[in-house]
């Protein structure tokens, strides 16, 4: 396994915290962990923008001290609430030129020392492929339900013979033996499924929360369709919420989740039960409107790190 930090301004971490790549000794209860690198189906995917996203987001505060340690009205305080919690940055996961699929390795391994470490991850893509290896890692005797909010329903079997590539993340999550409910919420527009995966989702039970009936029965609604108690992994690619709050996508789709729904989502999960891990995926920098999706993508990061901590089973 390899981890580097971010480049850029030092020390180059989210938020100023401390980093720490040194995951055999891992003293943290929140880690940020930057996984870049998805399979691509084509050769032109092997560098895009998306691999640019967790170095843009971390980049971007020019006030960390004020997200740190002023008042939050997203949060009811500041955001560790003046509680003994400890948020590390772990840098990014290397890459090899050579075998892509190590990539992969390395970020699952990362993942898995992650979670022995009793610490919550928050992982940053990379595009929508990245959570496979990190749902590989969080494997356990429990039953996790899986949380996805998307435009699209990410059920490919494989696209150019690649069956790990970003059209596939939920399909794989629906073959481990330690997932169990998947409620996906936000679905709309034309993707790359065709009616064969959505009858295999449908077969498997996911809960298909289109972006329609979201708006129309409002997010405590979807949250009681949630199982209750956890645990819980929550995969949120950007086009989920709408182009209007994060513009930086490859696949604008209008309708998504607005910020308020986000702002109820991720409060309301983490008060039904432990939440193991979240990741961020699919930000596509260079599309950036005045940095928009920047702004959001860190709101929305604080308040996952605020609420967590403040859930009744942390203490």
């Amino acid at each position: 396994m390899s981890l580097t930090q971010a480049p850029g301004t030092p020390p180059g971490t989210f938020l100023n915290y401390p980093l720490s790549l040194d995951l055999d000794d891992l003293n943290a209860d929140i880690a940020i962990l930057g996984i870049p690198y998805g399979l691509p189906y084509r050769s032109d995917e092997m560098a895009n923008d998306q691999s640019r996203a967790p170095d843009a987001i971390r980049q971007l505060s020019h006030h960390p001290s004020y997200s740190r340690t002023h008042y939050d009205w997203d949060l009811g305080g500041p955001l560790l609430d003046n509680r003994d919690v400890k948020v590390v940055d772990c840098g990014n996961v290397t890459t090899d030129l050579v075998d892509l699929q190590e990539h992969y390795r390395r970020a699952e391994q990362a993942a898995r020392k992650i979670f022995d470490a009793g610490a919550t991850l928050v992982s940053i893509g990379g595009d929508h492929g990245i959570p496979i290896p990190v749902m590989r890692a969080l494997q356990r005797d429990e039953t996790i339900t899986l949380v996805h909010v998307d435009a699209h329903l990410d059920w490919r079997h494989d696209v150019n013979g690649v069956t790990e590539g970003y059209s596939s993340p939920i399909r794989r999550a629906s073959e481990m033996d330690w997932f169990g409910p998947i409620v996906q919420i936000g679905i709309r527009g034309i993707g790359s499924a065709r009616e064969a995966e959505v009858a295999d989702a449908r077969s498997y039970g996911a809960d298909i929360i289109t972006a329609y009936e979201m708006h129309d029965i409002g997010m405590d609604k979807v949250l009681d369709r949630i199982p209750d108690g956890g645990p819980y992994y929550l995969t949120i690619d950007a086009d989920g919420l709408d182009p209007t709050i994060m513009p930086a996508v490859m696949a604008r789709v209008p309708g998504g989740l607005n910020w308020v729904q986000t702002w109820q989502l991720i409060h309301g999960l983490v008060k039904k039960g432990r939440v193991l891990g979240m990741d961020l995926v699919e930000i596509a920098p260079s599309h950036d409107l005045d940095g928009m999706t920047l702004v959001h993508a860190e709101r929305l990061i604080c308040n996952f790190i605020g609420a967590t901590i403040r859930a009744d089973y942390y203490d």
